[in-house]
């Protein structure tokens, strides 16, 4: 269950950033309220994970999931570059989670 609720943490991570763009983009106060809400579940979600994986796993995945699914975001709806050494960064990343989560 803890990682459940760590995947879904690292998924509320990724659209408060979605969010934090479209406010910036558009100016809409509403998105500073869906900002608030998101990473307060997604803090939530994590400090509910780390009471079974270690800290530094748990936050090490959790920040791996928010930076490769902000990228992504990016690059699918913002339609910034994607370029070869972009995707190989962030296949590392991706490894290494994974590889934190075979040790834990």
């Amino acid at each position: 269950m803890s990682w459940i609720c760590l995947f879904l943490a690292g998924l509320a991570e990724i659209a408060g950033v979605f969010s934090m763009k479209k406010f910036s983009d558009t100016n809409n106060k509403l998105f500073l309220l869906v900002i608030a809400v998101l990473f307060i579940i997604s803090f939530g979600l994590l400090s509910v994970a780390m009471r079974e994986i270690t800290m530094s796993s748990a936050y090490a995945i959790w920040t791996g999931i928010g930076a490769c699914g902000g990228v992504l975001v990016g690059v699918i709806f913002f339609k910034e570059s994607k370029t070869p050494s972009k995707l190989f960064f962030l296949a590392l990343i991706v490894g290494s989670s994974v590889g934190l989560k075979l040790v834990s």
